[in-house]
């Protein structure tokens, strides 16, 4: 949009030679045809995540509020339309203006409150989710009032606009008995785990454009048509899933845009000039933000929502956005605005959403939870002499890719069965700015959204994890409570640390960025994944422990029984070097687990505490044995790693006490140059390799993020993992 206005003749198109070599006129009317089949589709996917089922569902504090949210500034709206009428707008048929200011100024924009939400962290709090059920009851009445709008701007005659409106519901119901069947076959034809046929999407998308023909001709716009179908589709199987996927990244990345273009070449900002012009937008930015902050402030003081989230509830149901700016458009195509009006709601529709996210962070900071009533006191995995003391992990995965590995290294950490553990695995899922991903977070969570929530996945790669976490639980006595965490890449870490501290986690494993493909070669996964294990390594309130995937195991889950593996901890010294230590001899108590301790002696670096925890180690009656290795120098270190055998897993400390490098350069810091070593392409092993960091109490997690930090955690009960569905599940979701 605001491209569109430096391109317009608000700044470079004020000269006529740039307008009329970039955009001539006969180019314009491509741009638009474009721009409006990408609104028509857009629409479209709009309908398919609504689920009118659930709408009725939606409850009365976020009904309450949606309605006061949208009848207020409706009324300023009106009284608004008789200024600017008077002014600016002369000429213009009273009704049709009146309903069009009244749904600019009373609209709330449901996706993008959304990405606000995600941005501030506050999408699954109370206050996240009043505010997005709200918004999509006013996003649909919206839809309404605004055909109601349209149809009255089709002609002056009574009769004509009554005609349009019953020939809209004739549609709609016509839709209803002889579409919906349709739409519900291909579904039916459609099962879980079968590729859908191309038959069924091209015949829905010619649907789409033929609905959007026949609105259009109906005289209500061809975006309704789209809409219309999109609701009707059902939401059940992967069929809704499937063109979701075909077509979001084509209209949302290429299409829709050029929407906002042609909206910005239409905005002409010099048309407001003058005193008059100026006062009448802020005139018009005052209704909007007095009528939509006071109407929700007041309604939730009402039903005793607290005066700061009710505060906050109020700017964030002033967000405007895409659904104004369709409005704005089809007021100006149909003549009810002229330029200097849609100039002006344009600049208070940007401005109102520029406002939202600053006045949000300051008016409302949620305090982190704080475990007063229970101290968080094992950060490590330390040496504790009471067998009962239960182990916390917070395992952390992309995709399905590691999760073998992941559950393998699992049964590998369970000791001996007096002692607990407790594993949270963590799906970190990245909000992007796709419409699926709004997608995404509604169907993990559990709440009343009127917006479809998938109750059977289809979800390959969600399909693989819950199997199998649920096959892993039922073969072993391991605690497994699965969480997904959705959020944008730089701030994902946040959702890590904060769990990590309200789950009272020892040890969080975090995968590392790269992968290993066929030849052997690590394959990075790009920048942020990198970058969210280096935020977590600094800012963590426990330990950490980052995974390089060998495949440990092999590609299966090995049952307990079968569990054969030799790992090795190469001991240099220091206090990750001891957590390294500690966590092989736990892995020791394992009947199917061999340590190897290999020992570098160093001279001028030994330590007391570190012959301490060797002797602990040699005091333990498991299977492996304890080597010293006299080694100086480069070469021979890394000649005596190599020769001390072929192992499954290497257990090693980031800031391992060298005397020496063991490599000139690496591009992964955060592994230590022990851990850089092992995953160069020096020392050619199909070994995985774990990077242990001990947690320094010295160095608080919550004065690295900052006393702002808005990061909270909401639990559901734990349920058995079999049962996932919108209403009994064990997935926890930090967003």
């Amino acid at each position: 949009m605001q491209g569109g206005i430096l391109l317009g003749p608000s700044a470079l198109g004020r000269n006529r030679t740039f307008l009329n070599n970039v955009f001539p006129t006969r180019s314009l009317t491509v741009l638009d045809t474009l721009a409006n089949f990408g609104l028509l589709f857009f629409l479209f996917l709009v309908g398919l995540e609504l689920d009118l089922r659930a709408l009725r569902r939606t409850g009365r504090t976020a009904l309450a509020i949606a309605v006061a949210g949208m009848s207020l500034p409706f009324v300023l709206g009106i009284g608004t339309s008789v200024v600017l009428r008077s002014t600016v707008n002369p000429g213009v048929r009273p009704g049709p203006f009146l309903v069009f200011m009244g749904v600019s100024l009373s609209i709330t924009a449901f996706p993008v409150l959304a990405r606000i939400l995600a941005e501030l962290k506050l999408l699954t709090t109370d206050l996240g989710r009043m505010a997005m059920s709200a918004a999509a009851v006013n996003d649909v009445s919206a839809w309404i009032l605004l055909a109601l709008a349209i149809a009255l701007s089709g002609s002056g005659s009574p009769l004509k606009t009554l005609w349009v409106l019953l020939s809209a519901v004739a549609f709609v119901i016509g839709a209803t008995i002889f579409l919906r069947p349709a739409l519900s076959f291909a579904a039916r034809r459609s099962p879980a785990g079968e590729p859908v046929r191309e038959s069924f999407i091209c015949a829905t998308l010619t649907v789409v454009l033929a609905a959007g023909f026949i609105t259009d001709a109906i005289g209500i716009h061809a975006l309704f048509g789209g809409f219309v179908v999109g609701v009707l589709i059902p939401k059940e199987g992967p069929f809704a899933t499937v063109l979701i996927e075909k077509l979001e990244d084509l209209i949302s990345s290429l299409l829709l845009p050029l929407y906002f273009v042609s909206s910005g070449l239409k905005t002409n900002i010099a048309t407001i000039s003058g005193a008059r012009s100026w006062g009448l937008l802020v005139l018009v930015i005052t209704n909007a933000c007095f009528g939509k902050i006071v109407g929700t402030v007041l309604v939730s003081f009402l039903i005793r929502v607290p005066a700061r989230e009710a505060l906050a509830l109020g700017f964030l149901m002033n967000t405007k956005g895409l659904v104004e700016l369709i409005v704005l458009n089809i007021g100006r195509d149909r003549k009810v605005l002229n330029d200097e009006c849609f100039a002006i709601l344009v600049l208070m529709a940007l401005f109102t959403t520029f406002i939202t996210t600053p006045i949000v962070m300051a008016v409302y900071k949620p305090a982190r939870r704080r475990h007063s009533n229970t101290p968080y006191k094992h950060r490590t995995i330390g040496r504790d002499d009471n067998l009962l003391h239960e182990l916390r992990i917070l395992a952390c995965f992309h995709g399905s890719r590691n999760i073998p590995t992941l559950i393998n290294l699992i049964e590998s950490s369970r000791g001996t069965r007096r002692r607990r553990l407790t594993v949270y695995a963590m799906h970190l899922m990245e909000f992007s700015e796709r419409s699926s991903a709004i997608f995404m977070v509604n169907k993990a969570r559990r709440n009343g959204l009127p917006f479809w929530r998938r109750t059977n996945s289809t979800d390959a790669d969600e399909d693989h994890v819950v199997v199998a976490f649920e096959a892993y639980r039922q073969l072993s006595r391991v605690a497994i409570r699965p969480m997904t965490a959705i959020s944008d890449m730089n701030t994902i870490h946040e959702d890590i640390i904060a769990s990590a501290e309200q789950k009272r986690i020892a040890l969080i494993i975090l995968p590392f960025h790269k992968f290993q493909r066929i030849d052997g070669v690590l394959e990075s996964n790009g920048a942020a994944q990198h970058n969210v294990n280096k935020r977590v390594l600094r800012a963590a309130p426990c330990s950490v422990a980052v995974l390089v995937d060998r495949g440990l195991g092999g590609a299966a889950l090995v049952s307990s029984s079968d569990v054969s593996y030799t790992m090795a901890v190469l001991f240099f010294g220091g206090p990750d070097d001891r957590e390294a230590l500690d966590y092989g001899v736990r892995m020791a108590e394992h009947p199917g687990i061999s340590l190897v301790v290999l020992r570098f002696l160093q001279q001028d670096l030994a330590d007391a505490d570190d012959e301490e925890s060797l002797a602990y180690f040699q005091s333990k009656k498991t299977s492996g044995r304890y080597e010293e290795v006299a080694a100086v120098g480069t070469v021979q270190m890394a000649a005596a790693i190599k020769a001390a055998g072929r192992f499954n897993l290497f257990i090693v400390g980031r800031r391992a006490r060298l005397a020496v490098a063991l490599v000139e350069r690496t591009d992964c810091p955060e592994l230590g140059p022990v851990g850089s070593y092992l995953v160069s392409p020096e020392f050619s092993t199909a070994a995985s390799v774990l990077v242990m960091q001990r947690y320094d109490p010295k160095v608080e997690a919550e004065d690295l993020l900052g006393e702002d930090c808005a990061v909270q955690v909401y639990d559901v009960p734990d349920t058995p993992l079999s049962a996932i569905t919108p209403e009994a599940s064990n997935f926890y979701l930090t967003v």
